[in-house]
């Protein structure tokens, strides 16, 4: 059984990655917030995709809006397609960016709309560029796009969920999906800065590379305390409760590690190519994580050290999380909506 603080970046009703990376929800959240669906690891190689075919899809609505998708009467071409609408004026997208992407999206056959950015409750993707993680349908979408451009895409099963389909979705596996990708900005992989000193009596951090952070836990007891210190103080806007946050994190046990010379990681965001979002403040995670990130700027990075019950209490978690675990976190805010 995995153990992640989440799975992969989500939105309302859909998840966009290939396959889940690295963790497992029911273990790792306070609670399971969403039965949003993954595409499937095993599905074949999405084709190439092509700038046009017929027929086509139609699209309306300004830049910045919900766009309004209009689908032709008959079958799709069953070409994989990457439409540039409107292209961009700013940085282009590169080979595993983080592209910051609004998107609204329907079923072919039916019409019917799956749940988009654009909707209430709904959020941007950060889409890593060109990864296999994630559906081909958005990472290779994006690839190449310019900030600012809106892209209009048709997906075969290859280049979406595969011959499973999403069921939960209302998505069959011989479903042509179309999406509107708005590509809004480049999100930073870590923040920067230089990191402040830590007592000695703290857990040390290196977090210097876009990898994930290694973590050395000192040979004393843990505080019985939360500790939500800042490493590096952000520049943007503080974090409020019910925002949509993107972070990288590394995290590790304090018993377990302690004393060690680097600590054994039980997770991190760094293996999914993509930075982990949730709802912060909404019980979405453990709540050491709801505390102890609510008011931190955007831009920061984080040490949390959470005690037990703030955390997964006296519920053992596997092997590498033990029950009355003392939990020691490293957190980068990336951003916030």
């Amino acid at each position: 059984m995995r153990r992640r603080l989440a799975a992969a970046l989500i939105v309302p009703a859909l998840m966009l990655t290939a396959a889940c990376g690295g963790g497992d929800d029911d273990a790792a959240k306070k609670k399971d917030p969403s039965a949003s669906p993954s595409g499937s690891a095993s599905q074949a190689p999405a084709p190439k995709p092509v700038s046009d075919a017929s027929p086509m899809p139609t699209v309306a609505g300004d830049a910045g809006k919900k766009p309004t998708i209009t689908i032709p009467k008959g079958d799709p071409s069953g070409k994989f397609v990457v439409k540039t609408l409107t292209a961009g004026t700013g940085a282009e997208v590169k080979k595993d960016d983080l592209a910051v992407t609004k998107f609204t999206g329907k079923i072919w056959k039916s019409g019917k709309e799956l749940a988009g950015s654009y909707d209430q409750g709904g959020a941007p993707q950060v889409i890593p560029a060109g990864s296999q993680t994630y559906i081909p349908a958005f990472s290779e979408a994006v690839l190449g796009q310019k900030v600012g451009a809106r892209v209009l895409v048709v997906a075969p099963p290859a280049a979406a969920f595969g011959a499973a389909g999403k069921q939960e979705l209302g998505v069959s596996g011989s479903d042509n999906l179309v999406f509107v990708l708005d590509v809004d900005s480049v999100m930073p992989k870590k923040v920067d800065g230089t990191q402040a000193s830590i007592p000695s009596d703290l857990p040390q951090i290196k977090a210097d590379k876009e990898e994930a952070a290694t973590i050395t836990v000192p040979k004393n007891d843990p505080p019985k305390k939360l500790v939500d210190q800042v490493l590096i103080e952000g520049k943007g806007p503080e974090v409020k409760s019910g925002q949509t946050v993107y972070m990288q994190y590394s995290g590790a046990t304090w018993k377990p590690n302690e004393g060690a010379a680097q600590a054994k990681l039980f997770d991190t965001s760094w293996k999914t190519g993509a930075p982990f979002a949730t709802a912060i403040g909404q019980g979405q995670v453990i709540e050491g994580w709801d505390k102890g990130l609510v008011g931190k700027k955007v831009g920061s990075r984080v040490l949390l050290v959470i005690p037990p019950e703030q955390g997964y209490k006296d519920k053992a978690q596997g092997a590498d999380i033990p029950a009355n675990s003392t939990l020691v976190f490293v957190v980068d805010i990336l951003g916030a909506v």
